[in-house]
């Protein structure tokens, strides 16, 4: 009867495992989208613009990692391009009234800016 108990457990521990396994490989597979960092230029400021600009960045569905420096004005993201393509970031930044290489901000968003964000 032991035996039997021990076969069983034995089998149950087996089965949960390669469940496991499989589960872990498909997690994997799924985190293997093209995964690509870009550096781009985005015109602001102060601390409130890296705020808003990094926020607006990381909104956009497939961006992993968004920042932006104040001193150089560069924008450093990572994202999935299997989800997201770059235009769509630069066009999130520019809709909270930063402009950037590719898209400029419109001026009724730009306005509405603070004083201490105005770039232009």
């Amino acid at each position: 009867m032991r035996i039997i108990v021990y076969f069983l457990a034995g089998i149950f521990l087996l089965v949960n495992a390669g469940d496991s396994f499989a589960k872990m490989n498909d997690d994997l597979n799924k985190n293997q989208g093209k995964e690509v960092i870009k550096e781009f230029k985005v015109y602001g400021n102060c601390a409130m613009c890296e705020d808003r600009i990094e926020k607006a960045a990381l909104s956009v569905h497939g961006v992993e990692k968004a920042e932006w420096n104040k001193k150089t004005k560069i924008m450093k993201v990572t994202f999935d391009e299997d989800i997201v393509n770059l235009d769509q970031i630069h066009k999130a930044i520019a809709r909270v009234g930063h402009d950037t290489d590719l898209v400029k901000a419109t001026q009724k968003v730009y306005n509405k800016l603070h004083g201490c964000c105005k770039y232009r």
